[in-house]
């Protein structure tokens, strides 16, 4: 077990399966020392989707929880494409895209779970850009999706 996911342990949190893409994509691209992680949406501990509209029928802190999900998942994503979340050196961008009301304006407090979780996995090397993005639907009408770059060691 990788020092990352000891970490994870110790928060009660698990990676979930690294689940197969749902169009005409792959779930990574490595080019160099960058992992490009697809987009992963919103889904819980056992699997189902997290749907909903922040502003409407969520609100922030189940907007979080929804984009933590997310960060699971590119990790997940992550250590089936290099093998250990060990061999990450730095996370070096994300990109989130929160389902909100024309009036939610908190988009940046919502992707923060997906910031705040690499930040306490990774340390420094969790330190990344980002953009924090509302738009007005997502896949399968789920809450939050989050894509990643990553730089992996050689």
């Amino acid at each position: 077990m990788s020092q990352v996911e000891q970490k994870l342990a110790e928060m009660d949190l698990a990676l979930p399966e690294a689940g197969a893409p749902a169009g005409s994509y792959v779930p990574t691209v490595r080019t160099g020392n960058l992992l490009f992680v697809s987009g992963q949406v919103s889904v819980d501990a056992e699997g189902t989707m997290i749907k909903g509209r922040c502003g409407e029928t969520m609100g922030v802190e189940e907007g979080q929880a929804a984009a933590q999900r997310c960060a699971l998942a590119i990790l997940a994503h992550t250590k089936a494409a290099i093998g250990s979340l060990d061999k990450v050196s730095r996370i070096v961008k994300l990109n989130g895209f929160v389902n909100s009301s024309p009036a939610f304006g908190d988009h940046p407090k919502v992707i923060n779970g997906a910031s705040d979780l690499m930040l306490e996995l990774f340390g420094d090397k969790g330190k990344h850009a980002r953009a924090a993005v509302g738009v007005a639907n997502l896949p399968f009408g789920v809450a939050v999706e989050v894509e990643a770059v990553i730089e992996v060691a050689s």
